[in-house]
């Protein structure tokens, strides 16, 4: 997908369709933010009959997002979002290395309320999340992991990435440099490979925004049962979407990858 491109077609049929989003534009319009970019009203353009947002994800994650073509889909799908039917996969660029590199976060979180609309970790008034990370390799003070949110609160991989001490890189809510008031400059080759001998002065930043992607998501059938036959299955089992990564997180782990001696699972 283009950086410049603010969604990519990856599926359609006649109940959804599904993109590719990139980071910097709202799913859907925000109580205090009407005025922002958003991709249901672009897809909006793309598609005659109405659609219905299913799920959101942050305006700084890019990755998977699907709508759907109709109110009965749209009904089936958002039952299966509720019911944690559909199965979700995240990869987060952080900070440090997560010890032990298999980790469960079970905090719960509640919106703050707050001007930056911040979600915070409450023990008597949260509401149940809970994530599941898996690091998958380190370069430096960096490292790559996989987020599986078992639930789906507002910004809780971040939060509870952020809570464990690593937050993603340039978060601009939850990361180091956003709680001391500052804006993190980005994740520079500089930082991480051993040897580098460019001029510090011209080199640029492999990633400059949030290193968030919704990498995959795993549909239940959310289809009628088609006419072939009363007791038989449908003819829809399911669906597997997969999104590449943007340029940018491209780039910055595939260096990861060189000087850190480690390889992604295929998605």
């Amino acid at each position: 997908m283009k950086s410049s491109a603010p969604f990519a077609i990856i599926y359609e049929d006649e109940h959804i369709i599904a993109v590719n989003k990139a980071a910097g534009i709202s799913t859907g319009g925000d109580r205090w933010d009407e005025a922002r970019e958003r991709l249901d009203k672009l897809l909006a353009a793309h598609c005659p009959a109405r659609i219905f947002t299913v799920h959101r994800i942050d305006r700084d994650t890019s990755g998977v997002v699907v709508f759907a073509k109709d109110a009965e889909t749209h009904k089936r799908l958002s039952a299966a979002f509720e019911g944690r039917q559909a199965a979700k996969t995240y990869l987060a660029v952080i900070h440090g290395r997560l010890s032990p590199p298999e980790t469960v976060c079970e905090l719960p979180l509640v919106p703050d309320g707050d001007k930056q609309h911040r979600t915070i970790i409450d023990k008597y008034r949260g509401k149940k999340a809970l994530t599941r990370f898996r690091q998958l390799g380190s370069a430096g003070n960096y490292s790559v992991v996989e987020a599986l949110p078992e639930t789906g609160r507002t910004h809780q991989i971040r939060v509870h990435l952020a809570s464990l001490g690593h937050p993603v890189v340039c978060d601009p809510l939850y990361g180091e440099a956003a709680r001391r008031g500052q804006v993190e400059k980005g994740v520079f080759l500089s930082s991480f490979k051993k040897g580098w001998r460019g001029d510090p002065l011209k080199e640029q930043p492999l990633l400059s925004r949030m290193g968030l992607h919704a990498l995959r998501l795993v549909l239940p059938d959310y289809a009628e049962e088609d006419a072939s036959g009363p007791g038989e299955a449908p003819s829809r089992r399911g669906l597997t979407l997969c999104t590449p990564l943007s340029r940018d997180m491209a780039a910055l782990i595939n260096q990861m990858e060189k000087c850190g001696g480690f390889t992604l699972p295929e998605a």
